[in-house]
Order: structure tokens, then sequence, then C-alpha cells
């Protein structure tokens, strides 16, 4: 049994935040049914090519049903009223305006069911000046604030991995108020309209930088916060081979460890007196030994030290194996099988999710479901 094994979602959305957010709400128990176009949506294209779909678009779709309908065509509203009646929520991602142009607005749809929650992922929010602007998630964290945390002026670092906006601005804040709003029909019956807005969440990433501006009238520029690049006590430092230490010794006793560790001159450790000085002296040491050294010499203190390890290092790392992140599967219509993407679900909901999954033709259900 799961906690949201009762619950119908129609998923309307396409590319990352949305369907990653149907796959934490089918993970937990939901039926997912997607709304696609004639052909499927467009992830199903991305390469590398897995079997007979894509792998970007199975490991964030395994287990959800697939429906073709052009939702232009004449009758599409009356085709997908049935799965309107039925369903609990329903998750978008166009851009504000455009299911209300195809007739599938949130009051239009919630004249059909009162009950339904309706979740608009976009950019820029259903308002606001720059609500009709296309943009990634390089854009909504360039508008919020969070790039020009790292950024000093001329110099700019390489792309930050992680797509913030997409899934922590999202996917996140979507399967978070839909939760709530779960919660408040439970008392009040009805449904409501959530407006998720990618770049609403970027400024919470900056909550230090925030606090510290309004109280020093000065907001930290690029590179000065303690935690991008401010501090000689957290931040990244190559090694002789190459590769690089995550130092994140903040703390006075971690901070002394460390310096222990690496045989830091006393002179250097009060880090206040000339942080530039200190920092240098740190470089200078770790890049005097290779990765291996460092990880066998400072990892096992558990000073906050910890050489960095690459992606394919990560997917065989025992910690993250032993807590299960790998575990579930996609297995797409020609049988080849691959890991689904990782949920940081709690355990005990992981542990009771189906292990095995198929990802569905784009349309499979089509015919089953809509007659």
């Amino acid at each position: 049994m799961l906690p949201l094994d009762d619950l119908t979602v129609l998923d309307f959305s396409t590319l990352l935040p949305g369907p990653m957010a149907s796959l934490f709400l089918a993970e937990a128990g939901a039926r997912i049914i997607r709304i696609e176009r004639p052909g499927g949506e467009e992830m199903r294209r991305f390469p590398p090519r897995f079997g007979e779909t894509s792998a970007p678009y199975a490991v964030l779709n395994r287990g959800k049903a697939s429906v073709e309908i052009d939702l232009k065509a004449r009758g599409a509203l009356a085709r997908l009223t049935p799965l309107i009646e039925a369903a609990d929520i329903l998750i978008e991602q166009f851009r504000p305006g455009v299911m209300e142009r195809l007739g599938f607005g949130h009051e239009a749809l919630s004249a059909i069911n009162p009950r339904l929650i309706y979740c608009s992922i976009s950019g820029y929010g259903q308002f606001g000046p720059r609500a009709q602007e296309a943009g990634h998630d390089i854009n909504y964290q360039a508008v919020g604030g969070l790039l020009g945390q790292s950024l000093r002026a001329g110099a700019p670092p390489p792309l930050p991995p992680p797509l913030v906006a997409d899934i922590a601005g999202g996917t996140m804040p979507a399967v978070l108020n839909i939760l709530l709003a779960l919660r408040q029909r439970e008392r009040s019956g009805q449904g409501c309209h959530l407006d998720i807005a990618m770049t609403d969440a970027m400024p919470a990433f900056a909550w230090y930088g925030l606090a510290q501006g309004q109280v020093t009238v000065r907001y930290p520029e690029g590179g000065e916060g303690l935690l991008t690049g401010g501090s000689p006590r957290y931040g990244l430092y190559a090694t002789q081979d190459g590769w690089f230490l995550a130092v994140g010794a903040l703390e006075p006793k971690f901070w002394e460890m460390f310096c222990e560790a690496i045989g830091l001159s006393p002179a250097l450790r009060d880090d206040c007196t000339d942080p530039e000085a200190t920092r240098a002296g740190i470089a200078a040491i770790i890049a005097g030994r290779p990765a291996g050294h460092w990880r066998e010499t400072l990892e096992p203190r558990d000073c906050c030290c910890t050489v960095v390890r690459t992606l394919e290092e990560a997917v065989a790392d025992p910690h993250l194996t032993a807590r299960g992140l790998f575990d579930t599967q996609a297995q797409e219509p020609g049988g080849r099988r691959l890991v689904s993407t990782p949920l940081p679900l709690a355990p005990v909901f992981r542990e009771q999710a189906v292990a095995l999954r198929e990802v569905a033709a784009s349309g499979a259900d089509t015919e089953r479901l809509l007659g």
C-alpha cells in the first residue's frame, strides 16, 4: 500500500520539470496518464536511444500510461472529459495562456471537475512582466540572482551542472504544493490552481546573501559569500593529478582537524587575518599530492573534506547503492532495462515501490483509455 495509490494524474507536461514531478507521484503510488501530442512528446527523440525509445525519456516516465491526442483538434476536450472527470491532479507546462486557448484552462476544467488540482509549471509564472518570456534553467537562475552569487566580474566559471531551476524550482515545488493542495481538498472538497514559477525558487537558494545584504546594506558580490568563494574553509582545491578536493571545514573543530592533517602553517590558520594567503597556502599543499592521497588522508578524519567523485564513481559508490537509489528500473517495450531516475523519496516509501516498470510506447494506451 502506497500513500497516493488512490489518485489519478493527467500529465500534459514535457521535458523535465513536470515529468519528474509526476514520476515522484507515480513512485508514491499514483496512476499517471501522459497526454502527448501525435507522435509523442519531443523528449522521446532525445539521444541516446534506448531500444525503441529515448534514454532521457525512459528514466523519467517509467510506469506511466500514454495517450496521444491533438489538443487543437475539434472534439479533443470531449474525448478527454471522462479522464478529466476522474482525475485528481493535472500537471501542465505550457506558456501561460496556451491551455486556455486550447480550451483546457483551469476555469474550464474546474467546471467539469471542481475537485481537480490543476498545477501549472512555467519559467516565470502565470503573471508578471516576464510571464510570456522564453527561457531555460540558466535564464531562471540568472534572473533570480542565483548565478550572480558565484560570478566574479570578467571571469565566468564553468556552467553549473545541476538544473536547479528545473528540478528545485519546478519539480520539487510542484510536488510539495500538490501535496498541500490534496490536504486542503480533504477539508474543503475543492481543487485549486497552482502557479509554480521556476524563477520564484531561485532567491531561496541565495537566502544567506539576502539576509546579509538587508542588514549590512551591502549585498555580497560574486565570490564573496561564505559559501560562494569568500572563505578558504569552503571551496575546491586542485590536486597534483588535476582532480579536486571539496573542502567544507567551516566549523572550528573541522577546520583545526583539516589544518593539522595537511600540515598548514600555524601562521595561516587564522583565516580572518589574510584569507587569500590562507587559501594560497592550502592550495599549494593540496596541489602537492594526488587525489588518492587526500582521499586516504582526509576522508577518514571526518573533517568535511571529500575528493570529488565522477558520476561513474557515484553510481558505484557503496553508500549510495546501500541507500537503494539505483534499485528502480525502467524497461522499454523491447525488453531492455535501464536504472530509472533516482528520487529522494524516504526509504519507507521507496522500499514499497515497484522495482521494475515499463515505459509505454507513445500512444500505447489511447484506445484503452479514450475508446
